[in-house]
């Protein structure tokens, strides 16, 4: 197929450059590239925004944003001939014979459109339209909110895994209905130069205040909630339940994030990324859990030379498995437990060169399932939503034909183990329009096969006054105990207090 792709030939940026080369490379396409000047653009002032964020934020100067001559396209002349199909950025393409499929960021073409939308707050609806009907839609994320350049770069990286997806034929033309009202509200218009300077004043002082935050404070500092079901969870109150949380204690130096229990031999284990401030790396860790907490503090039981987390855990065939998040490590590991809670054996890798997150398994239909989220091409790690399948659970797994099955920034990245309740399958995730981890929902699977999946989302439960902080982002349960995680504040004077003997700590 003859495909053209349009762009403004004077902002010619990386992400244009790594498009066309995807693009390229799919099986079947001829790729030529349209480069004449378009209107319209992002402004000098929001350019000068950029560099200065560049600065202060220590953001690298290879990103998806950055400007780069025309002549990194010159593999791609101008088709000569008519094309079938036009992929037009710019949205000034008027149908001559062949498709057209126009990008637009909440109803507006061009990549001004979708820095507007950062710089407002919102959470950009990005679509390909062909003729007024949807060709492909995704909810684009970012884990740098309030930094519009790095926003920025995200969402175009996934702008380009959108548009690929739909040559491919892998992409939907619709998302989940989300369980609010929809905002109704007009796309916004790009600030004048003098907001962008005065935005780029607060963003300077934002800095130095984060920084001296981080000199008072451990962050970012994460915490565990738990309590006993009583016979009726989560899933079924749709709501935090009256009697509240009880949190599992650390340090201050340390937090727990990411809680695991699992019900074995009668007993309750929860398992937990123990995650160091020292060090700035996690390990897993284990504690015994009965009706009043903890036996304990969590104790190591695998630690790699590189970050983990998310420890799915489960038991097959008698035995106790693991699959944690190793995306520091480009891999998808299953592991044994040799001497539970402890002595954990990889025996398998399960994908390789890949950055995975949440990797989460699932029996259904006769075959396993694999859920997780992958950054390609750069962008987020949150908003695009991969699956695979395997006979058994040691592999091989096949990637999903219609990979990436959604691109949504709400419902797309796990947040713990799926359930059924009545014959139908649920999951829970995690909601990262606000930010990373802000927020928990319950979707319903109400398809799960080789050619698609799809699923609604029922309830979206928030931190407040039934569980403080900022964030929400795991729910998991065992042997009647439930538990979930979020955000906490972790004072270094208090962690230095508390490490001082008896009597010292006051005089300081």
């Amino acid at each position: 197929m003859r495909l053209s792709l349009r762009l403004d030939g004077d902002r010619v940026r990386a992400f244009h450059v790594a498009l066309a080369e995807r693009l390229s490379q799919l099986p079947g396409i001829e790729l030529c590239v349209d480069a004449r000047p378009a209107a319209g653009g992002v402004p000098q002032a929001a350019e000068a925004l950029f560099q200065l964020e560049t600065l202060i934020h220590r953001l690298p100067a290879d990103g998806t944003a950055r400007r780069v001559p025309i002549s990194m396209l010159a593999g791609h002349a101008r088709a000569s001939q008519p094309t079938e199909l036009t992929i037009d950025l710019v949205g000034d393409v008027e149908p001559q014979g062949g498709q057209v499929w126009q990008l637009a960021y909440d109803g507006v073409c061009g990549e001004e459109a979708l820095l507007a939308l950062i710089l407002a707050g919102r959470t950009p609806l990005a679509r390909l339209e062909q003729d007024g009907a949807v060709v492909a839609e995704g909810r684009l994320g970012t884990e740098y909110h309030g930094i519009a350049l790095a926003s920025f770069q995200d969402m175009l990286a996934r702008s380009a895994s959108l548009i690929v997806a739909a040559v491919n034929g892998a992409a939907r033309s619709h998302l989940p209905v989300l369980p609010e009202p929809p905002s109704g509200a007009s796309s916004p218009p790009m600030p004048p130069a003098t907001k962008l300077g005065v935005r780029a004043a607060k963003a300077m002082a934002r800095r130095i205040v984060q920084q001296i935050y981080h000199l008072c404070y451990n962050a970012p500092h994460w915490r565990v909630g738990w309590r006993q079901t009583g016979g009726s969870d989560l899933y079924e109150l749709r709501a935090h339940p009256q009697s509240g949380w009880r949190d599992l204690a650390d340090d201050g130096s340390r937090f727990y994030a990411d809680p695991f229990p699992v019900l074995y031999r009668g007993q309750v284990t929860l398992f937990v990324e123990d995650y160091i401030h020292r060090t700035g790396k996690a390990i897993l860790s284990a504690v015994a859990f009965g009706p009043n907490g903890p036996a304990g503090t969590p104790k190591p039981v695998l630690e790699l030379p590189y970050h983990l987390s998310y420890p799915f855990v489960f038991e097959r065939d008698g035995e106790m498995w693991m699959v944690p998040e190793s995306g520091a490590n480009r891999s998808v590991d299953l592991y044994r437990a040799s001497a539970f809670p402890g002595g954990w054996v990889k025996e398998a890798t399960l994908l390789s060169d890949i950055v995975a997150s949440d990797a989460t398994l699932t029996e259904h239909g006769g075959r396993w399932w694999m859920f997780a989220t992958v950054r390609d091409g750069g962008g987020a790690f949150s908003d695009q939503l991969h699956l695979w399948s395997a006979p058994v659970f040691r592999g091989p797994w096949t990637p999903h034909p219609k990979n990436p099955l959604l691109i949504d920034i709400a419902s797309a990245r796990p947040a713990g183990r799926m359930v059924s309740r009545g014959g139908q399958l649920l999951r829970p995730v995690q909601d990262c329009r606000r930010s990373y981890g802000a927020a928990l929902g319950i979707a319903r699977v109400t398809r799960l096969d080789d050619t698609g999946f799809e699923q609604v989302v029922e309830t979206i439960l928030n931190p407040g006054a039934g569980w403080a902080g900022r964030k929400l982002h795991t729910l998991n349960e065992a042997g009647g105990l439930e538990f979930i995680d979020g955000s906490a504040m972790a004072p270094r004077w208090k962690q230095r207090r508390e490490s001082m003997p008896s009597g010292l700590g006051d005089k300081q």
